[in-house]
Parts: C-alpha cells; sequence; structure tokens
C-alpha cells in the first residue's frame, strides 16, 4: 500500500506580493526552497493562516536571500502581502518506510529568514 505523507513545510511565511499578472506558481526565496528540500516545479499547498483559504500549485525559484514569498496567477486573488501561510509538500511512502521517515520542518522569522530547522517526530512516536 501507498500512503500520503507530509515530507516538508515551511511554517508561517510572510506573502510578500500577490501577482495576479504572472502565470499561475508560487515563487520562494531559494535558501528556503533548499531548507525545506523544494525544488523548481515541484507541487506544494498553500494554506492562508490570515484568511483560511487552501489552494495547490507549482514552486518558482526566487532570490536566494530575498525572502520572497510571491503568490502568482490566478492564486493571487487568495492572497495579499502579509497574509501567514504555511506551504506543505507530500510524498508517497510504502509501508516499510513510513516508520522511519521524518518530515523537514522550517520556521521562518518576519521576514522570512530561517529562525528554526527540525525534523518532525517518526510515526513510531505518534499515536496511529
Amino acid at each position: 500500500m501507498i500512503r500520503f505523507f507530509l515530507r516538508s513545510k515551511i511554517h508561517r511565511a510572510t506573502v510578500t506580493e500577490a501577482n495576479v499578472a504572472y502565470e499561475g506558481s508560487i515563487t520562494i526565496d531559494a535558501h528556503l526552497m533548499n531548507a525545506a528540500g523544494l525544488v523548481p516545479f515541484e507541487r506544494v499547498e498553500i494554506y492562508n493562516v490570515t484568511t483560511g483559504s487552501r489552494f495547490e500549485t507549482y514552486v518558482i525559484e526566487g532570490k536566494p536571500g530575498g525572502g520572497d514569498i510571491c503568490i502568482n496567477g490566478a492564486a493571487a486573488h487568495l492572497a495579499t502581502p502579509g497574509d501567514k501561510v504555511i506551504i506543505a509538500c507530500y510524498c508517497m511512502l510504502h509501508d516499510g518506510q513510513i516508520l522511519n521517515h521524518r518530515p523537514k520542518l522550517v520556521f521562518v522569522d518576519e521576514e522570512n529568514s530561517v529562525r528554526q530547522l527540525k525534523e518532525a517526530e517518526t510515526a513510531m512516536t505518534v499515536a496511529v
């Protein structure tokens, strides 16, 4: 059996721009992408903590160290600069991979700089 699990997330990043005219995607600071293990064009889900909206899109690499979290295209109607968002990426795991899986958690400050990197608990320590 294959199941879906959180692979990584950027927690409570601040949206820096919303650009309706740009093709759909989210532009993320390259340093944040690296910290979360994201690559260009990878699918992510966005949870807008400020408004409650949720959507999915793909990642575009932003300038390293710029703190960019830009919501582009139609999704720009779902976020405005200053909104707090969680950017989540998921993976598929076979049963034998689940017990040792540890998602990367990236916590950022108000300027979207990495404040803390953590790995989540393993499935062995979480009640099933």
